[in-house]
């Protein structure tokens, strides 16, 4: 199938903003982006929480309503930041490296809420994951442009590696029974999907 480059209308002009939804999710959504923001997560969220059971695990009401707000939260913004909206909203003019790396920090809290509901406070754990985070998302949007999908990328990978394979066998530190999935979703939320610029892809009219 042949490239059509006509197709391709990118446009960083954004309508203001009417309300906290539009500042949230970027003013602008089309009705098929609003779709893959909410359906997917939704699925994917009771889904997680359906399998957690399935795999005989015992978690509180209060670990089942956390674990469902985690993957909400996360699943909807790797979706939702994917989208061309959030890319001209949140790679606008002015918005610079330490509104980027704001964005990042504020993420602590989820951090948080699995240590404690799920990791016993192990507060190294928080610390190291929290700092490995904030050390990685500073030096890519420290790079130039060009450079940053690349090294965003390799750094995803090696956050793969050390969870899934070289940190696995240290207590504390291995993928979490219920959870496995949180750190990889929690980086690709932010390294990947927030932090690279890319090109805000517009519907073509006909």
């Amino acid at each position: 199938m042949k490239n059509n480059f006509s197709q391709r209308h990118i446009e960083w002009n954004y309508p203001e903003p009417d309300n906290s939804w539009d500042k949230f999710v970027g003013p602008g959504a089309t009705k098929g982006e609003q779709t893959l923001m909410l359906l997917p997560t939704l699925v994917l969220t009771v889904g997680l929480l359906i399998w957690v059971p399935i795999q005989g695990i015992q978690w509180s009401i209060w670990q089942y309503l956390v674990a469902g707000f985690l993957a909400f939260d996360l699943i909807g913004g790797v979706i939702t930041n994917a989208t061309s909206t959030a890319k001209r909203w949140y790679h606008r003019a002015g918005q610079s490296t330490g509104k980027h790396l704001q964005f990042v920090a504020v993420h602590i809290l989820q951090l948080f809420l699995v240590t404690w509901l799920f990791n016993d406070l192990n507060w190294v754990y928080l610390f190291s994951i929290y700092a490995y985070l904030m050390l990685s998302s500073w030096w890519v949007l420290r790079l130039p442009l060009h450079l940053q999908r690349p090294a965003a990328f390799g750094i995803y990978t090696l956050t793969l590696m050390l969870h899934y394979s070289f940190l696995s066998g240290i207590e504390g530190f291995g993928a979490i029974p219920g959870l496995e999935w949180f750190v990889p979703v929690f980086f690709f939320k932010l390294l990947i999907s927030h932090l690279l610029t890319e090109e805000p892809y517009r519907p073509v009219s006909r």
